[in-house]
């Protein structure tokens, strides 16, 4: 997995600060862990997984667009899926930890690790961002 300390995303932070940014937007507890250090939510525990109102998700680090709601689909793993991102806003990564081989996905913006991505979406794409609720914030459309 990549360390997102290190990237070269354009937005970057100290941990501390980091900490600061998720604390002032109300994040859940775990989101410094999920965005910043790679670790994942439970599934079925994301405050996003059943959400189906209309809207837009959005990095809950630097607020960068990431998905459109309308994209969003019930794979049955237990958190948030997608099946577009929106483009330029993801940035995929090797990521071989695990003894496998997946595909990592962070935002583009500030290299916060979102979740992963497979190829076993629904059509057209066939592709399934599989995200962790705590990496996200949904606005909903007005």
């Amino acid at each position: 997995m990549t360390d997102p300390t290190s990237s070269s995303a354009p937005v970057q932070k100290t941990d501390a600060e980091w900490q600061a940014v998720l604390a002032e937007k109300g994040a859940e507890p775990g989101a410094f862990q999920v965005t910043r250090r790679a670790a994942t939510e439970r599934p079925f525990t994301g405050k996003y997984n059943a959400v189906w109102a209309d809207g837009s998700y959005h990095c809950i680090c630097c607020g960068n667009t990431l998905f459109d709601a309308n994209t969003k689909f019930d794979a049955g793993c237990g958190w948030p899926s997608f099946s577009e991102a929106v483009p330029g806003a993801i940035r995929d990564i090797v990521d071989r930890s695990h003894g496998m081989v997946r595909t990592e996905t962070v935002c583009a913006q500030c290299g916060a690790h979102l979740g992963h991505v497979f190829p076993d979406g629904p059509a057209p794409t066939g592709l399934r961002y599989c995200m962790n609720s705590a990496s996200l914030d949904f606005q909903p459309q007005e």
